[in-house]
């Protein structure tokens, strides 16, 4: 019992310190902000504590950014629970509406690509490409089932959808010396607008021109 208890614990703390973390992102404005300093003293542990769950900020950062795959999933699955025949425009839709209530994994898809994948161990960033990649072919999985694409063009959907939510959250949310730039100069600050009808837009675009397009399977 004294294990399991222990087990429990830990795996509580693991999660205050994620849960901290993308608070103390949310409140900052984006990931980049983070410091162990910050996230330690939101979860109320002292800042030597987390060598305990986390062996770095990138390695927490990834883990944040492992159960926001999980968390798109099953944003885009309670969506389309018990739908089906969407249109290509309907099933951008939902893609869209699950990323954009995610501002943090926006954010990180950007950062785990260019640095956080590359920044841990071999073994930790191979447990994030299986998971990574095992919540996007379950999400893709029940959207080929809801609607009328293909898993191929449903796989292809749900790539773009993600670059764009990326870079659209990092220029919707720029550092305060280009917030500062946009103010001196307007012109430029209609990039910093909210990314969900951008992302709508171009991803029912990005969708109808998907289903009007033959696939390999198609063809034959």
């Amino acid at each position: 019992m004294e294990r399991a208890r222990s087990a429990e614990d830990k795996a509580r703390r693991a999660e205050d310190l994620l849960q901290a973390a993308e608070a103390v992102a949310l409140e900052l404005g984006g990931v980049r902000y983070i410091t162990l300093a910050a996230v330690t003293e939101r979860a109320g542990l002292h800042r030597t504590g987390i060598r305990r769950y986390y062996t770095s900020k990138e390695q927490l950062l990834l883990e944040l950014a492992e159960r926001g795959w999980g968390q798109w999933r099953d944003a885009v699955k309670a969506e389309i629970a018990g739908r089906t025949g969407l249109t290509p425009t309907q099933a951008a839709a939902v893609v869209s509406k699950a990323l954009t209530s995610l501002p943090v994994f926006c954010d990180l898809l950007t950062h785990a690509a260019l640095h956080l994948e590359g920044d841990v161990s071999i073994d930790r960033a191979r447990q994030y490409k299986i998971n990574a990649t095992a919540a996007r072919d379950d999400m893709a999985a029940a959207l080929e089932q809801a609607s009328t694409l293909t898993i191929e063009q449903v796989v292809s959907l749900l790539a773009v959808a993600g670059f764009l939510a990326a870079g659209f959250w990092q220029i919707s949310n720029p550092t305060p010396t280009l917030a500062r730039l946009y103010e001196e100069d307007p012109r430029w600050g209609h990039a910093t607008t909210d990314i969900g009808p951008r992302l709508d837009a171009l991803l029912a675009t990005f969708a109808i021109g998907l289903a009007a397009t033959e696939t390999p399977a198609d063809a034959r």
